[in-house]
């Protein structure tokens, strides 16, 4: 295996054919079914069984890709890889056991279901999803934004508890550069939408709109090398790199946004009242959630 399939494997989709994380018709060996017992453990995990295979599954698929860039390197050198490629195995295979799992906690819930249905979102981002976010908590899609680190106003000073839950941030993260990567795809919905608004934030940036954020980032003593960003903010405007950020919270916040709306109407029923948080900087109108 080549050091590129390895990376590419990083993806909730089969490296082959694209199908699913390992697919039967590419690696059969790999697909040994779960069994109906652990299929019903899976549907019945608590949030926390959740969370915790959603840890174990990101560390197996960080011990499969640094095993799988062992093999390539021995390969290189010419040398024996035996060991390394069994190793390589018992990841891969830990990988998609723990995958099948997650599957099937998410496919049996209609929130599940749903976050499913959208292009860009798979099997373990469904499932962490459900772990770490509880409606009954977040009474407002602000209150999940809060929860994931997304609230700008929101800071956290030495000596005190983080105040968001840094799983979830790293996995709303993972979820706006899926759907950056999808953006060119007919089946996507947000990644569209992250394209918009990245045009809309360097339009703002260009006419100078950024410039206090600007004057402020070099007030704070951070930027004393010469660089790019330095160079920027000297100007009055954000670095490229802070653009893409800003368009990727908007479009991740507005996936959040949609997920607490069919969250709720799935658990009462009926759509939120009227008004709830829809404005999420520059877009006052409603967007209704897709495949919903």
């Amino acid at each position: 295996m080549t050091v590129a399939k390895v990376e590419i494997e990083l993806q909730d989709e089969c490296f082959l054919c694209g199908s699913g994380l390992i697919c039967p018709g590419c690696a059969p060996e790999s697909m040994t079914a779960i069994d109906d017992d652990l299929r019903k453990l899976a549907r019945s995990a608590t949030a926390k069984e959740a969370r915790f295979l959603v840890d174990n599954y990101y560390m197996a698929q960080k011990g499969r890709i640094r095993a799988g860039n062992q093999i390539a390197e021995t390969k290189k050198a010419e040398e024996p890889h035996n060991l390394l490629d069994v190793n390589f195995k018992n990841f891969k295979f830990a990988e998609n056991q723990i995958y099948k799992v997650l599957d099937e906690y998410g496919s049996s819930q209609a929130l599940g279901q749903w976050a499913r249905s959208i292009h860009g979102i798979g099997p373990v981002i469904t499932a962490g999803l459900l772990a770490h976010i509880d409606l009954n908590i977040a009474k407002t899609p602000a209150g999940i934004w809060r929860f994931a680190g997304l609230d700008p106003t929101v800071t956290w000073d030495k000596n005190e508890k983080r105040p968001w839950n840094s799983q979830l941030k790293t996995l709303c993260f993972k979820i706006a550069s899926s759907f950056e990567k999808v953006q060119n795809s007919d089946k996507d919905f947000y990644g569209h939408m992250l394209a918009d608004r990245k045009l809309y934030e360097i339009a703002n940036n260009d006419a100078g709109k950024y410039a206090e954020t600007a004057k402020k980032a070099l007030s704070s003593g951070s930027y004393k090398k010469e660089t790019s960003a330095k160079k920027a903010y000297e100007q009055g405007r954000l670095p490229d790199g802070q653009i893409r950020m800003r368009a990727l919270r908007w479009a991740v916040k507005l996936f959040l946004s949609h997920y607490w709306y069919v969250g709720y109407e799935i658990k009462n029923n009926t759509a939120p009242p009227k008004p709830w948080v829809i404005a999420i900087g520059g877009h006052q109108a409603f967007i209704p959630p897709p495949n919903w």
